[in-house]
């Protein structure tokens, strides 16, 4: 049985902060081939999909497309503040190796 992603509290606080539900948008994370390491992720505001899969809190969305979520089983989505900037970021047990920029896996 496949684990959906794990959305932290941290991150829909920081959904919220930004106001994207109050245009109609949740944060999209995708996976899409390429990158320097195979895979790379995708994340941003966008408008929700049918066949999403839908993670909520704090009256927050992520979703997530059928595609994409195998390559997101059991992750987890969180949103970190470091000295680089703030961004969402992805902990992701699938990916066997990752590149420094964040956003390129392989598995």
């Amino acid at each position: 049985m496949q684990l959906p992603p794990k959305v932290t509290e941290r991150a829909f606080a920081r959904l919220a902060e930004i106001g994207a539900d109050a245009e109609g948008k949740v944060l999209r994370v995708a996976v899409e081939g390429g990158g320097c390491s195979g895979f790379q992720y995708e994340i941003k505001l966008d408008v929700p999909e049918e066949d999403d899969l839908v993670l909520s809190g704090q009256g927050q969305k992520v979703v997530v497309d059928k595609i994409s979520l195998p390559f997101l089983e059991n992750a987890v989505i969180d949103f970190t503040e470091e000295l680089i900037g703030a961004r969402f970021v992805i902990e992701n047990p699938n990916a066997t190796s990752s590149c420094g920029c964040g956003t390129s896996f392989s598995m």
